[in-house]
């Protein structure tokens, strides 16, 4: 995987790091079980597949303490109240950072989400290893985030295949033309365009628009990153991509879910 840009690299190191010294407190043996003991997984791609039919967008709205180009994005963090206020606002998906070291996420986020909720929630995070697909299901996490960039092909069928087996839905994220190629040479059905780019941080709308064509008419496509206005929404919806995750634009807002019914209304 050559071309990773160097903040991936030294996120990458850690998450390697982090799986060593979680499987050194939990092997996976042990880890297997628990994920078998999990509630029963909620359909992540079927929420969504429900709200297109209903010619609606789908919003995947975004849980998120801090990132690593913004810093902290909201000092009143509590993810329970935030599941609540997105749920009544007609949020389709949850997404949970569960990154502590770059995001200031935590497992704890998600299982405090999803516990207030009937949503189903992906677990927002670096997923290189099988023993993080089954982390994610022993926490209740309904989908995983598999990032291109960050696997080769091999292991990028392969987690894919865990989490299916796992009763899982998989978000497979590209930031580029040759990302998509790849992401479409498996099947994953959800691809994730991230308008931001992995080298400058800044984002583009520009890059979700300029893979439409490549994307077949049998998977979903989700916007991610740098929706901001409504006028963001209209120009995605007029080039027929109805799927968005959103984050910071609701995290800065003083009520999250009123925030996102106003956005999409």
């Amino acid at each position: 995987m050559t071309g990773r840009p160097d903040i991936l690299k030294k996120i990458l190191r850690r998450k390697r790091e982090e799986i060593a010294e979680r499987s050194a407190k939990l092997g996976m043996e042990d880890l297997k079980k628990y994920a078998e003991q999990a509630r029963p997984a909620r359909g992540f791609i079927a929420a969504i597949e429900k709200k297109l039919a209903e010619n609606k967008a789908a919003v995947i709205a975004e849980i998120k303490k801090a990132s690593p180009s913004k810093g902290i994005l909201r000092e009143n963090f509590n993810p329970a109240e935030i599941a609540k206020t997105y749920e009544a606002h007609g949020a389709t998906c949850l997404s949970v950072l569960t990154d502590a070291d770059f995001f200031q996420g935590s497992e704890s986020f998600l299982k405090q989400a999803r516990s207030v909720c009937g949503l189903p929630v992906i677990r927002k995070d670096f997923i290189i290893d099988p023993y993080q697909v089954y982390e994610a299901r022993m926490i209740n996490a309904d989908c995983i985030l598999l990032i291109v960039a960050a696997l080769d092909d091999v292991m990028l069928k392969e987690l894919l295949s865990l989490a299916h087996e796992l009763k899982m839905d998989v978000l497979m994220e590209v930031h580029d033309k040759q990302e998509m190629k790849r992401a479409l040479a498996t099947d994953a059905r959800l691809i994730g365009i991230n308008n931001r780019s992995l080298h400058t941080f800044e984002t583009s709308l520009q890059a979700t628009l300029s893979m439409l064509d490549m994307v077949p008419a049998d998977r979903i496509l989700v916007t991610e990153s740098g929706i901001h206005t409504s006028e963001d929404v209209k120009l995605m919806r007029d080039n027929n991509v109805h799927t968005f995750l959103v984050g910071e634009a609701f995290m800065r807002a003083e009520d999250p879910g009123e925030r996102l019914a106003e956005l999409f209304s």
